[in-house]
């Protein structure tokens, strides 16, 4: 039969890492809220973003608390290996939305374009010129002159060169400023 006092330790470590993870949530959420503000980025963006670190700490607290209840190191590196196999196979497919994610997660951070911009796309098969709607995790929504809605990949806005052809008034104050 076991006790509490049995597993002292780990009851407290748990604690202190469940602690650690909720000060890490706030302080990294508020300091991507406050460049995004600086960036003045959409906050449709900036809580993708929030979202996707704290999934990211989600994982990694999941693995500090398998170690700090005593799994056999063993036993976690047969789960992480048999994990990372399904999903490398089954990701493999899918290896555009990867792309796609992190596209948009560089998009953010970098952030060359914004809502309202008319940009050109130097495609040599399609090349597009269009103003700038919405910019998702996945794709970003564009308008061209004649009105056709265009939903381009976030990983192609990486890969082809773009010209920014007007800037948005929020943009063109930044410059002037």
């Amino acid at each position: 039969m076991f006790s509490i006092s049995d597993y002292t330790k780990e009851i407290i470590s748990t604690g202190i890492l469940l602690l650690i993870v909720i000060l890490l949530r706030v302080i990294v959420s508020k300091l991507i809220r406050r460049y995004a503000k600086l960036s003045e980025i959409i906050e449709r963006r900036t809580n993708l973003v929030v979202k996707y670190i704290h999934l990211l700490i989600n994982i990694i607290a999941i693995f500090t608390l398998i170690v700090i209840w005593g799994v056999q190191t063993k036993d976690i590196f047969i789960t992480i290996s048999s994990i990372t196999t399904v999903l490398g196979i089954g990701l493999f497919a899918q290896w555009s939305i990867l792309s796609n994610i992190s596209s948009g997660i560089i998009l953010f951070f970098s952030f060359p374009f914004k809502i309202g911009d008319v940009i050109k796309i130097h495609d040599q098969d399609f090349p597009i010129e269009a103003e700038i709607e919405d910019i998702k995790a996945f794709h970003v929504y564009m308008k061209t002159k004649e009105g056709e809605m265009i939903t381009y990949p976030n990983n192609l806005l990486l890969q082809r060169g773009i010209s920014i052809i007007n800037r948005s008034s929020n943009s063109e104050q930044e410059f002037q400023d």
